[in-house]
């Protein structure tokens, strides 16, 4: 029997999150024999492939279908991990969480539901749970709630996904791949509603110290993002350029020069307006996270590092997807 949804689970490595992912698919409000579960192992990794064939061979016999799909050659990332997921799938629907999500009972029943005849895509809710004193980190993750398709939760018909060459691989990280798919089914002139009684949740993983540089590395891709859609790109992503961290970057410059010139005067004042623009940087981050000493310290050392991060990766991107943007 043909199943009416394929879930499509990418992971690399995760095996907690996979089992407690895996644990709450096979007790959705679901008729066992009508969905299956796909985990797409971007590692290719030995743990993975036998954590998932022990929960096969314990929920076979209930009429769950449970498969391993191994990506063993390039490119990887999670854009072809899902590609892997989708084009194994039996099913015309295709329902696409992430292995650190926790879908809720009637999350697969109500985003079928949302189809009709004339949809192409659906977007379910996601829940961020957060604790009073939380941290930038955790807040920008909270944002997800915000976002209109993201593959933490989405739902594709298999043809459309055909029809649009899937996920695009050269989106190596978790960063814009969603946004490029969705923005080239907008462009194809196809249909995608919200359906907000599908829902997952998203907690937040446990992020080492200075998480925010390391992030900036996914900026990159933001390139490849306007280059395929610029004028969506800043409709709804970035409307205008980072001119505060171009300025902070700017006046990084006007130092550097004036030290090697002796301007001590201007240097000076480059010192203080560096300064000025950096605090006010912190004190943005700041504004609805945590004060803990510790949290403060960070925000104070990452603000300054940020800027000229950024710009790097940004320019990065720039060459490797040969697009100039700022």
């Amino acid at each position: 029997m043909i199943p009416k949804v394929s879930v499509v689970v990418p992971t690399y490595k995760r095996y907690a999150y996979l089992e407690r992912c895996l644990r709450a698919l096979l007790s959705l409000e679901f008729a066992p024999g009508e969905y299956e579960i796909i985990i797409v192992d971007d590692a290719n990794s030995q743990r993975t492939r036998q954590q998932v064939e022990e929960w096969r061979q314990r929920t076979h016999q209930d009429g769950y279908e449970i498969v391993y799909v191994p990506v063993e050659l390039a490119p990887h990332g999670p854009a072809a991990a899902r590609n892997a997921g989708w084009q194994r799938a039996r099913s015309e629907l295709i329902a696409f969480i992430d292995d650190d999500c926790i879908p809720e009972l009637s999350w697969l029943k109500a985003g079928v539901a949302a189809f009709s005849d004339d949809v192409a895509a659906v977007s379910g809710k996601i829940v961020v749970p957060l604790q009073h004193d939380y941290t930038e980190y955790e807040y920008s993750v909270s944002q997800l709630s915000q976002s209109e398709f993201v593959t933490a939760n989405c739902f594709y018909r298999r043809s459309v996904l055909r029809q649009l060459d899937g996920f695009d691989t050269r989106f190596r990280a978790s960063w814009c791949e969603d946004s490029d798919l969705y923005f080239t089914l907008l462009e194809h002139g196809l249909h995608g509603i919200k359906a907000p009684d599908a829902i997952v949740m998203h907690p937040v993983r446990p992020a080492r110290w200075g998480m925010s540089l390391r992030l900036q590395r996914k900026g990159l891709y933001d390139a490849l993002l306007c280059k395929k859609h610029p004028d969506l790109y800043r409709k709804r992503i970035q409307s205008r350029p980072l001119w505060n961290y171009y300025c902070i970057l700017g006046v990084l410059l006007l130092l550097l020069a004036a030290l090697i010139l002796g301007l001590w005067p201007l240097a000076l004042i480059c010192v203080a307006a560096w300064l000025y623009m950096t605090a006010r940087l912190c004190i943005q981050r700041l504004h609805k996270t945590a004060r803990t000493p510790r949290h403060v310290f960070e925000m104070a050392l990452t603000s300054a590092l940020l800027p000229p991060l950024a710009i790097f990766w940004r320019c990065c991107g720039m060459l490797r997807f040969r697009m100039f943007f700022l």
